[in-house]
């Protein structure tokens, strides 16, 4: 999953008033982005009832093939037009293909009143969250872009943190000026309708079927600084949508989540706490529904040299249903070595586990390891 963090740096200060007249320079477009691969070895018990497995596997991510057009206008202000193309990857489920959509297409503007985005774009409560530190070239245990636990026993976990009720639909944002280091996002989603394949196969049904979610309302603030050579960053956010009761049982889903980051002398200290209400969000999209609440917590540790960053993480995902619950976690450790110009080599090792608790099923358990290569442009 992409990680934009908006808050982890300031808005472009400028004014709204015209000066003089400028001559203003064409938008400038740029292509970036950031494919990562590796060769994994994966050994799991009980992936279905008394079966083990052996395996290996090549996984392929490309998500963030990011096209920008921005200039800076007379008056000073900032505007531009964001598109990510999206190609195929092991997190796509329930028909999704391997061919190139764009899953995000907005346009935004930045001056001295803030930062206004609208179109198909992540809210204010994902793009300001912090969480527990990536170390592994292009993967994290927090909404991962490599998971190596089969589809099937990911079902019911949504292993992220992040808030996703509105994923990448269309929506208007608003992010204030930082202040004294602090900052506020609003975002307004009228209906829950994607413009591509949904992050990590994670969300909510779109309009036209029998539920779905509208109006969903986030409201994000974070903080960024520095106290005594510690940096300091930290998150909260709130998100609710209404749901269409089109069947019984539907109801109004909610969403809330924390997070810190401490950073000293090479060391990342983070971690992220998210709860969610009669909001189903799995690997299968499903809708809002009574008596489903889901807790995740994560929490990890690295450290930066020179080209070297290395770390430990851990998360920890329970979904509660009336009279059951199903429990996922995760363990990553490893690191990478940056060889230049964005090219990243590391080692991801991976341990994962599954128990029911009044489920039909058998508890599962998965160990992994793989070269991972990562490069971005």
């Amino acid at each position: 999953m992409k990680k934009i963090l908006l808050g982890t740096t300031a808005l472009v200060s400028a004014g709204l008033i015209a000066g003089p007249a400028l001559a203003s320079d064409p938008l400038t477009v740029t292509v970036g982005g950031t494919v990562t691969a590796g060769f994994y070895v994966i050994d799991g018990d009980n992936t279905a009832p008394a079966t083990k497995v052996n395996d290996t596997a090549v996984k392929l991510v490309a998500r963030n093939i990011d096209i920008n057009a921005e200039g800076t206008l007379d008056n000073g202000m900032v505007a531009g037009v964001l598109a990510t193309l999206s190609l195929g990857d092991d997190w796509v489920v329930g028909g999704g293909t391997n061919d190139a959509r764009f899953r995000e297409l907005f346009a935004y503007l930045e001056g001295g009143f803030g930062r206004f985005e609208i179109g198909g774009t992540d809210g204010a409560a994902f793009k300001m969250h912090y969480t527990s530190p990536w170390f592994v070239p292009g993967n994290g245990v927090d909404s991962p872009n490599i998971l190596n636990v089969p589809t099937a026993i990911t079902i019911g976990h949504r292993h992220s943190t992040f808030s996703l009720m509105a994923a990448d639909a269309n929506k208007v944002t608003y992010f204030t000026p930082r202040f004294a280091g602090f900052q506020l996002g609003l975002s307004y989603t009228p209906d829950v309708t994607f413009n591509g394949p949904n992050p990590n196969g994670l969300g909510a049904l779109t309009a036209g079927t029998a539920v779905r979610i509208d109006d969903v309302v986030e409201v994000a603030l974070n903080y960024a600084g520095s106290f005594g050579g510690v940096d300091v960053g930290a998150s909260g956010f709130y998100v609710s949508g209404e749901t269409v009761l089109n069947v019984v049982g539907a109801s109004d889903p909610e969403e809330w989540g924390f997070g810190l980051n401490l950073g000293m002398a090479g060391f990342t200290l983070g971690g992220a706490w998210y709860q969610s209400e009669d909001l189903f969000v799995t690997s299968i999209p499903l809708p809002s529904a009574a008596g489903f609440e889901e807790e995740v917590w994560t929490v990890g540790l690295s450290y930066a040299t020179g080209p070297w960053t290395v770390g430990i993480a851990y998360l920890e995902d329970e979904l509660s249903v009336p009279g059951a619950s199903t429990k996922m976690t995760t363990w990553q450790t490893g690191g990478g070595y940056n060889l230049g110009s964005g090219v990243d080599i590391g080692l991801d090792l991976q341990m994962s586990q599954v128990d029911n608790v009044g489920i039909g099923g058998s508890d599962y358990d998965v160990m992994s390891g793989g070269l991972v290569l990562s490069v971005s442009f």
